[in-house]
């Protein structure tokens, strides 16, 4: 938990203005690494870069020798603090058709806490303007950039099928996406990846210093032993008693959920099986009125950990339809629960179904595809489907613990430094 120390909305509004306030003294002056983080990607309803912030704050809180600043937007100026951990919340806008996220427009604040903290490392996570904000806010003092490849913005722009012509509107948003992800390259000394799709794709495009780090999972939170109460979580969010099948996460399009939608009334007809979809996100009214919109069950994002976790587990099936996923947090939170997982061919999801062996592929991009798997696999026994969920787990348990992975994480750091 963090105590906050300044807080905007207490008195009048835009009362805290980080670009003048006095900053509070340093963290931890004997750590031994200290590192900022800043994102534009954190909003009260994102997913998984919120979780990976939060995750490592609480990695960093029970080490003496490491601190943290994290800078994030936020409808105010906010200043909070916890042991070793100080978060920086900066007013901005939000980002149009794309909430919860907000633009880093604070460009004198972003400066000024660089300065002020003056930290060993800075990890940018979103590829706006705050690559060039810390650039210039470190120019003085030399500091290290990592940046860390949440999101696969050049095939975002694209979609998963590259148009015929490279004249295309969307061709050429591609290659100008790709030009500006190797001009970022050269303020980085490392980029950091999760998956080796994301890897691949960067490599293919010239960006070639990459360390893999994959993400990881709360295992004492998302555990199978919460499915013995899979009937009550059920009853309480009005969830069927037929086999279910979930996704969790945006309703934005890079998730490809129009894919998922289309082929599940084939999935029902043959099994019997519901799709309930978890979460908010543009693309809602859109999904709401495909073919088959009508019979899937919708419930809101799940802002409370140990609920989404009671919900996880009470699925039967996890379906993670998204091709361009650089890795797929909610898909591993999935296996950790025991729950297999249906992931397409393509994406950082599929490297961790095959890795672990804990469910099927289907074609990506293929909603009939998505229905054949789908009803094979929902039409095994539940001993077969509950084998899957058990490598799933066991999978998670041996390679993603949080704590594992922040080791890695800032053994990487400290290799950048070294160098």
């Amino acid at each position: 938990m963090t105590t906050a120390l300044h807080l905007a909305g207490t008195g009048a509004p835009g009362a805290l203005d980080i670009a003048r306030t006095p900053l509070p003294p340093a963290l931890r002056p004997r750590a031994d690494l200290s590192v900022l983080d800043i994102t534009e990607f954190f909003g009260g309803t994102s997913g998984g870069v919120r979780t990976y912030l939060e995750q490592k704050a609480a990695f960093v809180r029970e080490r003496p020798t490491l601190s943290q600043v994290l800078v994030v937007p936020g409808a105010r100026d906010v200043i909070a603090e916890g042991e070793g951990v100080r978060w920086y919340h900066l007013r901005g806008p939000r980002v149009p058709m794309r909430p919860p996220y907000r633009f880093m427009l604070a460009t004198r604040q972003s400066r000024r806490i660089v300065e002020h903290e003056r930290p060993d490392i800075v990890e940018v996570g979103s590829p706006g303007l705050v690559p060039w904000v810390v650039q210039f806010a470190t120019r003085q003092t030399a500091t290290p950039l990592v940046y860390f490849y949440h999101s696969h913005y050049p095939a975002q722009l694209t979609g998963r099928a590259s148009p015929t012509s490279r004249w295309h509107p969307r061709a050429l948003a591609g290659r100008l996406a790709w030009r500006y992800a190797r001009q970022l390259d050269r303020l980085f000394e490392r980029t950091i990846v999760a998956s080796e799709f994301g890897a691949r794709a960067l490599h293919a495009a010239g960006v070639d210093r990459t360390a893999r780090v994959p993400l990881g999972v709360d295992v004492d939170r998302f555990t199978p032993a919460r499915r013995a109460a899979s009937a009550l979580t059920r009853a309480l969010v009005g969830l069927p008693t037929e086999p279910l099948a979930m996704y969790v996460g945006r309703f934005a399009p890079e998730k490809e959920l129009d894919v998922l939608v289309r082929a599940w009334p084939r999935v029902r007809r043959r099994t019997g099986a519901r799709l309930v979809l978890v979460g908010d996100g543009p693309e809602e009214a859109r999904l709401r009125a495909l073919p088959g919109g009508d019979e899937v069950l919708w419930l809101p994002f799940e802002h409370d950990r140990d609920r989404l976790a009671n919900l996880l587990a009470a699925a039967d099936l996890f379906v993670a339809p998204g091709s361009i996923e650089t890795f797929g947090l909610a898909a591993l939170e999935a296996m950790a629960c025991g729950i297999p997982v249906l992931a397409s061919s393509e994406g950082g999801v599929a490297e961790l179904v095959t890795r672990s062996g804990g469910g099927a592929l289907f074609p990506a991009g293929s909603s009939d595809g998505l229905a054949e798997e789908a009803v094979a696999m929902l039409g095994r026994d539940g001993n077969r489907l509950h084998e899957h969920g058990m490598r799933a787990r066991a999978y998670v348990e041996r390679e993603h613990r949080w704590a594992s992975v922040f080791d890695r994480l800032f053994a990487v750091y400290r290799d950048v430094l070294r160098h």
